[in-house]
């Protein structure tokens, strides 16, 4: 049996628990809200150089400008097309100047020692470009047609990443799909998918009752015209589809299955985490 979510508890959940930018995503995708409020909501982390901070991305906790509080603005504003050029432009704009030599963005700046962070955030020596932020921020600004230099120089930097990668990590990969999932070029990313298709599969678990920090296949493949689908069959998904709608707590809300290392981390990821779980259940056909 086909599981579904029970969705007037999320809701409760959302208005008692999230914080106001996942409720103005919640509005605007579940309950006919306008997209300016969600533009609004995003602004509010922006910095005067045109990145953001604030903890836009939950687990950076500084007011300082991050590559992935850039990613996940846009991520946002494209999810609930409340897309405003202005907002992206002046962030990417940001993003040239701290950009790698070779172009694209790295996976954080020593400025997030600023404030609290997660222990996993450390910036990498020397300023590496991380397919990571680059992935997913020109992925985003292709799915919305959105050009500039630093998305042409980022792009370059992906290929030349892809064709080397051999023991790629699982957020590396969430990089390399959105990517893939909207570059042009769509004869090599479909041949590229299909060399990477192994290293992929060999992140995953494919139980859904595994248990720790895992990786299941709608964390890569949540939507049904994902590039990365094709590498599952349907029971699988389904086994997953039920799982992750029978994942919903008492409370409303959905948990993450990574470290709680922060009270309002774990607050601000459980609202950004329920809203995700319901798009992908119905998109899924899980409504």
């Amino acid at each position: 049996m086909k599981k579904t979510p029970d969705f007037d508890a999320a809701a409760e959940f959302m208005a008692t628990r999230a914080r106001v930018l996942d409720r103005r995503v919640f509005q605007r995708l579940f309950q006919g809200g306008a997209p300016e409020p969600v533009r609004d909501a995003v602004a509010a982390y922006r910095n005067d150089d045109g990145g953001f901070g604030h903890a836009l991305e939950p687990d950076l906790r500084a007011a300082a400008s991050q590559p992935a509080a850039v990613e996940m603005a846009l991520r946002i504003m494209d999810a609930a097309d409340a897309w405003d050029e202005h907002l992206v432009r002046d962030a990417i704009d940001w993003l040239v100047t701290i950009a790698p030599a070779e172009g694209g963005a790295p996976f954080g700046l020593p400025t997030l020692s600023q404030g609290p962070h997660a222990p996993w955030w450390v910036p990498a020596e020397g300023n590496p470009v991380s397919l990571i932020q680059t992935g997913q921020i020109a992925g985003v600004l292709y799915a919305r047609g959105f050009t500039h230099p630093w998305r042409d120089a980022a792009t370059e930097v992906m290929w030349r990443g892809i064709d080397q990668l051999t023991e790629p990590n699982a957020y590396e990969m969430f990089g390399v799909l959105a990517f893939l999932q909207h570059v042009p070029d769509r004869s090599r990313a479909k041949d590229t998918m299909q060399r990477i298709g192994p290293l992929l599969r060999d992140l995953v678990a494919l139980d859904p009752n595994a248990e720790g920090e895992t990786h299941s296949p709608l964390d890569f493949a949540p939507l049904p015209n994902s590039i990365a689908r094709s590498l599952f069959d349907d029971a699988t998904i389904e086994a997953h589809l039920n799982h992750l709608a029978g994942a919903q707590l008492e409370d409303g809300g959905w948990m993450f299955n990574w470290p709680a290392w922060s009270p309002a981390a774990e607050a601000d990821w459980r609202g950004f985490l329920t809203l995700d779980a319901l798009r992908v259940l119905r998109a899924n056909g899980r409504a």
